[in-house]
């Protein structure tokens, strides 16, 4: 890889004016590819992608130059530049010359993560043309990055922090809804192309160099995000984007447990973590150990859980070797040995959302593994809304409404070989958010009816159903409490009401 200078962020400008002169934006992008084309490219199958930008002018030359990694012609690509002088392109690092070839050495793409276009400067990743991925690697937008964003919350706040930053995506994001933004990386390569990043898309952003919570030592911040070197392995460090150089999931203990320290009151943090499997032991007890004592609400969803033997594989080929060589056959060894003597079972992945607290902490660990489509961020801050009502509050003084989005479903089954059907579950179900479900039988399906029907506290109908079912009114306490507390935190249940 050439180095990245100064000069590529003091070209900046001259690059933002030619990308909209040339209308390189997403949706220009997936006017001129059509639909097909457009997913061809993000398969990383350039022969649909390049048939489709013959006649797309300067915007099909960038198209075949920066995302299909070609070789193109010298005088095309200084026409596709203008105003960016094709010899300050090269020097600067963001382009390479092979005698009247032209190709690029650094990958520049733009992204939508719902304000409009920003364009994202990284590493080449081999995808269209192979390339070894070195130790400082600096990684671009791939689907762990696009999780993060879409499970960020972006409400406005005052300060956001950005831990390893990498290509910068997160940063330039949280400049849409924050008024100050900070950024770290352990790595020079990555503050240097996010520096440009930042000049290319017109937002200030302050870097500061070192591991972990080291460069804002003594700092407090609205929000933190952080897309971590979270790849649970041996203590090596082989590529700084993914490995932390702490034996198994001690990257995510550090920033679980170091986070809140750096939150002001009432801030919050959304970060992905992974955390191992141990056998004979709940992972939920291993997350909640990195937790101080007090000060924090803690949510933690799993939304994936890898065997050992896929995890290797997965993040090998992530790091450009292949499992099937016998050359490196000894590292997958040694990555499984230590999980086994780890007596390592599964490898979990997914969201940790933390808010600082003057209460004692209290931590919610859920899987969350079923596919949905909205994006979580705006979630997690109504869900810690949601905990913090019920720590708050007496469920069986308190008065609730069904969540418009809640609907009951019956699920009936031929009842052979007797005529008619024969119901097997019953459940209340979200239509929205995450999408949770919860199975009910027909004196939880009463009470929920009630809830609505009746406008009384849980107390009152729990005495109302108990006389009428002829229950102790005790058990069905418990019951109600521990239904009504699950869909509240949950959304399918709203409270109703002051203080709701």
């Amino acid at each position: 890889m050439a180095p990245v200078t100064d000069d590529l962020t003091a070209l900046a400008p001259l690059l933002r004016e030619c990308f909209l002169r040339a209308s390189y934006d997403t949706d220009s992008l997936l006017g001129l590819l059509g639909t097909d084309a457009h997913r061809a490219l993000t398969r990383g199958e350039p022969v649909p992608v390049r048939r489709a930008s013959v006649d797309g002018g300067r915007l099909g030359t960038l198209v075949r130059l920066l995302l299909l990694v070609d070789d193109c012609a010298e005088s095309e690509v200084r026409a596709a530049l203008d105003p960016v002088p094709l010899e300050r392109a090269v020097a600067a690092g963001l382009l390479e010359r092979d005698g009247d070839r032209v190709r690029a050495a650094l990958d520049v793409r733009p992204m939508d993560a719902g304000t409009g276009t920003r364009w994202m400067i990284s590493d080449l990743d081999g995808g269209m043309r192979a390339r070894t991925t070195e130790p400082d690697h600096v990684l671009g937008v791939g689907h762990a990055s696009l999780s993060l964003l879409s499970a960020t919350p972006t409400a406005p706040v005052g300060s956001v922090l950005d831990i390893g930053t990498g290509c910068g995506v997160q940063a330039v994001r949280a400049t849409d809804y924050a008024r100050q933004v900070t950024a770290t990386d352990v790595n020079a390569r990555a503050l240097a192309l996010t520096s440009a990043g930042c000049a290319l898309n017109d937002v200030d952003v302050e870097l500061r160099r070192g591991p972990w919570f080291d460069p804002v030592a003594g700092r407090e911040f609205d929000q933190i995000v952080a897309n971590p070197p979270f790849v649970v392995g041996g203590s090596g460090v082989d590529h700084t984007y993914r490995d932390s150089g702490l034996t198994l999931d001690g990257a995510s203990e550090l920033m679980i447990g170091r986070a809140p320290q750096h939150l002001t009151p009432g801030g919050t943090a959304a970060m992905l973590a992974s955390w191992v499997h141990v056998q004979g032991q709940d992972w939920r007890e291993r997350v909640s150990s990195w937790l101080p004592d007090h000060g924090v609400e803690a949510w933690v969803v799993q939304r994936d859980v890898a065997d050992p033997a896929l995890y290797v594989g997965t993040w090998m080929r992530d790091g450009g070797l292949d499992p099937r060589d016998r050359t490196v056959a000894g590292q997958a060894e040694a990555w499984l040995d230590t999980f086994a003597a780890e007596r390592v079972e599964g490898v979990g992945f997914g969201f940790v959302y933390l808010r600082r607290t003057d209460e004692s902490t209290g931590l919610l660990a859920e899987d969350l593994r079923h596919g949905f489509d909205d994006p979580l961020g705006a979630e997690a801050l109504d869900y810690l809304h949601r905990i913090a009502w019920l720590r708050e509050h007496d469920l069986m003084d308190s008065r609730f409404t069904l969540a418009p989005a809640t609907a009951l479903e019956r699920v009936s089954l031929p009842s052979a070989p007797e005529p008619g059907w024969r119901e097997v579950v019953a459940r209340v179900h979200r239509g929205d958010g995450p999408r949770w479900q919860h199975e009910v039988d027909d004196l939880a399906v009463s009470l929920l009816s009630g809830l609505c029907a009746e406008g009384l506290p849980l107390g009152e109908l729990v005495s109302l159903l108990a006389f009428a079912h002829e229950l102790p009114e005790a058990e069905l306490t418990v019951r109600a409490v521990e239904l009504i507390d699950g869909l509240v935190r949950h959304g399918l249940v709203r409270p109703a009401g002051p203080g709701s």
